[in-house]
């Protein structure tokens, strides 16, 4: 392998965006130039000479344009070896033209499915002779520069304008190495729509952008983001994000996507878990509340709103160091005021769905489950005791409930006029949750009289509501599903403390 000079380019794209520019300087190096369809006339429109593939190949384009390039001369001017005297040979005797460079881009597959397109239109934009040009380019790129994205076309035309025409072998190979990636991310996708119901139990995950981290959890650790942080935010301000920022703005968008339209939440987390969360008529006492939850976890905390944060609440969320604040919106003043500290990270959540499934790594590989898209409402509760619960303690229930479905299990949250109170996360035994949910409160100054208390699972013993009760609690929420779900009740009933099963459990390991 050697410096290759261009001499001849094959161009045949769907988005001619940016191409001109580059067409003109092959124009000028005398580079002969191939070309189809709408990229020849788009050629011909600026004034530029270009060969129509149907003069090499003496077949039309045919079948409403599935069938342009795939011929043998111009696969055989593409996959040729420059330096085999049998491929030079074949060349001659077969009339076939070299081709230094191709130029191709795909139809946009994903777009069309991303926009509801119809399965008949989403099929017509899988690509056959693009990716078959590209794979083709790439895997000769010993003699051949494959350029396969609009994305590289800058990066392409000032290497053809400062080496004029010449590339070198780590031009080509870096170059094939972005053919394949568009190539493989491309069948990727398309996989996954036939697959999108999981029928071939088969995982292709394709992220086609990635970010370096300072570190993963531990500055001892790599870390890397990959996928479209853009698509979910718009980021106004504030340093780059860390891999653990990452996970708490994670945790807190899918906790408040339960509160999307509600009045004003606000929510503030740590280590992915709500510290703090209440809803009020108004956003500034969302965040007073939320804040009163846990005042000290709050620190270096991640906070997060369903409404635009105003200058009454930014005033406030100003005192406190936070690491991020993400909100759908931020009055100009208000945004003014949170960009005094130079580091925080400022976020707009933009209005998009979330990924319908979870992945993460176990042992040497992958575990993938549905989303968790239950929410429990006031429609599937079932009331199984004697004492009901009030209209403010059924509010209470469903707002504990979400906050719970949200928090690492075992978990146990207490709640009251729809604020936190504490929560007991990630514990052993539910009992030490509630008792460490319990105590947090209690040292936080709240009064558990007349709370609710909702569990991640069932009671498999009444322990549970016996201390719940001691403590104040009047209305439990649960799946239910023990074999014992009467010894909870039984207690229940004798000690008037209203209780609902959901059926549904919600864990979050």
């Amino acid at each position: 392998m050697s410096n290759k000079t261009i001499s001849s380019a094959l161009i045949s794209v769907f988005s001619k965006d940016g191409l001109a520019p580059i067409v003109k300087k092959l124009n000028a190096l005398n580079v002969t130039i191939y070309s189809t369809g709408g990229t020849e006339k788009f050629i011909k429109n600026l004034g530029i000479e270009v060969v129509p593939v149907e003069n090499v190949t003496s077949y039309p384009s045919i079948l409403g344009g599935r069938v342009k390039t795939l011929h043998p001369k111009v696969f055989g001017g593409i996959l040729n070896r420059q330096n085999h005297d049998g491929d030079v040979a074949e060349l001659a005797e077969f009339e076939i033209p070299q081709i230094d460079l191709v130029i191709v881009d795909l139809y946009p597959f994903e777009k069309t499915v991303a926009s509801g397109a119809n399965n008949e239109d989403i099929i017509e934009k899988i690509d056959i002779g693009g990716i078959s040009l590209i794979r083709a380019a790439a895997k000769n790129y010993a003699d051949v520069t494959c350029v396969s994205s609009v994305d590289d076309y800058s990066e392409f035309l000032e290497l053809l304008e400062s080496k004029n025409g010449i590339t070198s072998d780590e031009d080509r190979k870096r170059f094939a190495a972005k053919a394949f990636n568009v190539s493989s991310h491309y069948d990727t996708a398309i996989f996954n729509y036939f697959n999108k119901n999981f029928d071939e139990a088969v995982l292709k995950i394709s992220e086609t952008k990635g970010k370096v981290l300072r570190y993963g959890e531990n500055p001892h650790q790599k870390g890397f983001f990959y996928g479209d942080f853009d698509a979910v935010f718009t980021k106004l301000h504030g340093k780059e994000l860390s891999y653990n920022n990452l996970l708490d703005v994670d945790a807190a968008v899918n906790l408040m996507l339960e509160f999307k339209n509600d009045a004003p939440t606000f929510a503030v987390l740590k280590h992915n878990n709500a510290c703090g969360i209440a809803q009020r008529d108004t956003l500034h006492q969302a965040y007073v509340d939320a804040l009163a939850g846990d005042p000290v976890s709050a620190f270096g905390g991640v906070l997060i709103s369903n409404s635009e944060i105003d200058v009454a609440t930014a005033e406030e969320i100003h005192k406190l160091f936070c690491e991020v604040v993400i909100a759908p919106s931020y009055s100009s003043e208000a945004l003014e005021i949170l960009k005094g500290k130079k580091n925080r990270i400022l976020l707009i959540l933009k209005d998009i769905e979330m990924p319908q499934t979870n992945v993460r790594s176990c042992l040497n590989g992958v575990l993938v489950q549905d989303r968790n898209t239950i929410t429990d409402t006031l429609e599937s509760l079932k009331p199984v005791t004697n004492s009901s619960a009030t209209t403010n303690e059924l509010d209470d229930l469903i707002f504990a409930s979400k906050i719970c479905k949200h928090t690492k299990s075992n978990t146990i949250v207490l709640a009251k006029n729809k604020q936190l109170c504490a929560s007991g996360t990630g514990q052993t035994s539910r009992v030490d949750a509630l008792n460490q949910a319990i105590h947090k409160a209690k040292s936080f100054n709240f009064n558990l009289k007349g709370a609710v208390m909702a569990s991640d699972a069932f009671f498999p013993f009444p322990d549970c509501v016996e201390i719940a009760d001691n403590a104040g609690i009047t209305a439990v929420i649960q799946p239910g599903g023990s074999i014992k779900d009467e010894l909870s009740i039984n207690y229940c009933n004798k000690n008037n403390v209203a209780m609902v099963f959901t059926g549904t459990r919600h864990f979050k390991h």
